[in-house]
């Protein structure tokens, strides 16, 4: 199961992470998520576990737990939403950006 953890010390390394996880079972993966530009933690991250009775154990005490000084929110990791904007589609504005000719003035009447 894949688990989002948020409110993260900027501070805490994934191997402190897998740590808090591993007194409920076995974990496969843990990714904190870091900014491109300045390589600091973004304060969220993710961890996989396979073992679905463990992982709801551990979402279930490790939410609003304290680590590292910050009380964290843990709950199952869903899908990533697919947005206009990240494919690249219609991003608004309600231009024509066809080139092609309208239908408003500058030509023969339409009738």
């Amino acid at each position: 199961m894949n688990i989002f953890v948020a409110k993260l010390n900027f501070d805490t390394r994934e191997d402190e992470l897998q740590g808090a996880f591993e007194t409920f079972g076995a974990v496969d993966s843990v990714k904190i998520i870091m900014d491109k530009f300045t390589g600091r933690s973004k304060g969220y991250g993710f961890v996989e576990m396979p073992n679905d009775e463990e992982a709801l154990a551990a979402i279930e005490d490790l939410n609003e737990a304290e680590l590292d000084g910050r009380t964290i929110v843990v709950k199952k990791a869903q899908p990533r939403e697919k947005s206009d904007f990240n494919r690249g589609g219609n991003r608004g504005g309600g231009f024509n950006r066809g080139g092609g000719r309208d239908n408003f003035g500058g030509g023969r009447d339409r009738y």
